[in-house]
């Protein structure tokens, strides 16, 4: 057992080095060390965008927008986190932007009254769904509780963070978050009873 992690270790150790020389490349203007990169993580980064702006076209522009923006700020990346973070928060805060640029029906401030949340001590986390289905509810959710919930849900920020993302306390992510996840279970049900009427 202590062989395997022990090799396991040295795995990690040696992705970890492969990626640091392709970051030292890119920080030197490398061009194939940028395209390695850039085939590495532009899937992913298209992914999550697309989740905020929920449009392809967009999302395709955001993601090459946030690429050359990660690029030409490679000095700002210390290491300390992975890459595939670092360059994720770029990619956030663009497609944010573009939602903010484009969409002046999308409100994250303060002002936006949020009713209480309801009692959650029920059964709806043992409801499960196809990957699917989720991702399509998702995508019919209102802006600001798709967001919330993509960037909760999806890619893994907690509260505090997003707080600091979408410049809202703590307590009104949590509240948001919830409000839309009770919207998505909802999308959810309706879409499955739809689906059990037209083939029943």
């Amino acid at each position: 057992m202590a062989s395997l992690l022990a090799k396991a270790g040295s795995l990690e150790t040696r992705y970890e080095n492969i990626h640091k020389d392709l970051i030292d490349a890119c920080r030197v203007g490398d061009r194939n060390a940028q395209f390695k990169i850039y085939k590495l993580y532009y899937k992913a980064m298209f992914n999550t965008s697309l989740r905020i702006v929920n449009d392809t076209a967009e999302a395709e522009d955001i993601m090459q927008e946030s690429f050359l923006d990660a690029f030409q700020r490679l000095e700002s990346y210390t290491g300390e986190g992975s890459f595939g973070s670092w360059l994720k928060r770029i990619v956030v805060n663009n497609s944010l932007d573009a939602l903010r640029r484009f969409k002046d029906t999308v409100s994250f401030e303060e002002g936006v009254v949020d009713l209480p949340d309801e009692n959650e001590d029920n059964q709806e986390a043992e409801i499960r769904f196809q990957a699917g289905e989720v991702m399509k509810a998702i995508r019919e959710l209102p802006e600001e509780y798709r967001v919330i919930i993509s960037l909760f849900l999806l890619e893994g920020y907690d509260h505090e963070e997003i707080s600091g993302i979408l410049n809202i306390s703590n307590q009104l992510s949590r509240t948001r978050y919830s409000r839309a996840r009770q919207k998505l279970l909802a999308i959810l049900k309706e879409n499955n009873y739809r689906k059990s009427f037209i083939y029943n």
